[in-house]
């Protein structure tokens, strides 16, 4: 079957539970057709670009699916449906990386990185007080 990655936005006054639940729907009807979800990653509550009704946040999810094309369009159909999803996108790809995305390993370079500057500082002041 055909490889897809599917990022979806949802809604900023849901739960991250709800958000999940949408993912485990998606996971067992897609299970039940035969396919299997190879990736997941919740990338957490992000500042969008612009508004989308009326929002300025939403839950950013990512799926790599293993699916057939009728599943996806499908999927699809659902997803603009549900209320708590304001926007998705589905791409086929060669190959699903199973490597954290580039989203994930940017946040956590991020937090070494002030992690090291606050090393940096409390090193300052030690040896301010040290003269």
């Amino acid at each position: 079957m055909p490889l897809y990655e599917c990022v979806l936005i949802a809604r900023n006054d849901v739960t991250q539970q709800q958000v999940e639940a949408v993912a485990d729907g998606i996971a067992t009807t897609l299970e039940a057709e035969g396919g299997a979800v190879r990736k997941r990653e919740y990338w957490g509550l992000r500042s969008l670009a612009y508004r989308i009704k009326k929002n300025r946040k939403g839950h950013y999810l990512l799926l790599g699916l293993d699916a057939a094309p009728a599943f996806v369009s499908e999927m699809e159909r659902q997803l603009g449906l549900n209320e708590d999803i304001l926007r998705f996108m589905t791409l086929r790809v060669e190959e699903i990386e199973e490597a954290p995305s580039a989203i994930l390993t940017r946040k956590s370079d991020d937090r070494e990185e002030f992690r090291a500057r606050e090393e940096f500082r409390s090193d300052d002041l030690t040896a301010d007080i040290e003269e």
